[in-house]
């Protein structure tokens, strides 16, 4: 899925987080839980906010694609440390938005891109207060902090065989206990198929990342 985007539905935090009242028939457990990916086309408008549960409508159909899409398989959840995770920094070295860092001498924290450039040639100082930037000089790369370490749910690539068909989006949902959605990919433009496989690339952050980020009261 290179160059394509995955989001998050906005229920799907809180259904991952067990539902929003106690035994929320929502609630998803991604280990555990039956979890797929259906195809739509693009006459499908799909809202972050109000959806919450998979839907037949404008979902695909083609050789190759059967109804409610396919099982994601070899799933996991891995939670790790800041100095542990990461490409360390790096002197003058080009960076774009949103590449992540840890410190050549690790001090538990990650840090993401928000301006683009070449790094300097002496790592800089880092700002472990959290959200708050880090500046490598006039012009240069800035970080800004994002958390003590990384959550990351992932899956196998995914794939239709034989296919023909086009495609719009990507939905991965829980398949029963109401079907809740999870995640929306966004192929960005039509992906057709003819007589061949159609294939999700996973990225390597995985389906969904949260950073273990710390706050003040």
């Amino acid at each position: 899925m290179a160059g394509e985007l995955i989001e998050i539905y906005g229920k799907a935090h809180a259904n991952l987080l067990g539902g929003e009242v106690a035994g929320d028939t929502f609630a998803i457990d991604y280990l555990s839980d039956t979890m797929k990916c259906a195809l739509y086309t693009n006459v499908d408008t799909p809202n972050l906010d109000t959806e919450e549960v998979y839907s037949a409508t404008n979902e695909v159909v083609g050789t190759g694609y059967t109804a409610g899409g396919n099982t994601l398989a070899s799933k996991t959840i891995t939670y790790t440390a800041a100095n542990s995770w990461g490409t360390p920094w790096a002197g003058t070295t080009a960076k774009e938005v949103g590449d992540i860092v840890r410190p050549t001498s690790g001090n538990g924290h990650l840090f993401r891109c928000v301006v683009a450039g070449t790094t300097h040639s002496v790592e800089p100082t880092w700002v472990v207060t959290p959200q708050r930037e880090t500046a490598e000089g006039a012009g240069a790369v800035r970080w800004v902090e994002v958390g003590r370490g990384i959550t990351q749910m992932d899956c196998d690539d995914l794939s239709w065989v034989t296919a023909t068909f086009t495609a719009r989006w990507g939905k991965i949902y829980k398949s029963g206990g109401g079907n809740p959605l999870m995640a929306l990919l966004d192929f960005l433009v039509d992906k057709p198929v003819s007589s061949g496989t159609f294939l999700i690339t996973i990225p390597v952050l995985g389906l969904w990342q949260s950073f273990a980020v710390h706050r003040g009261v």
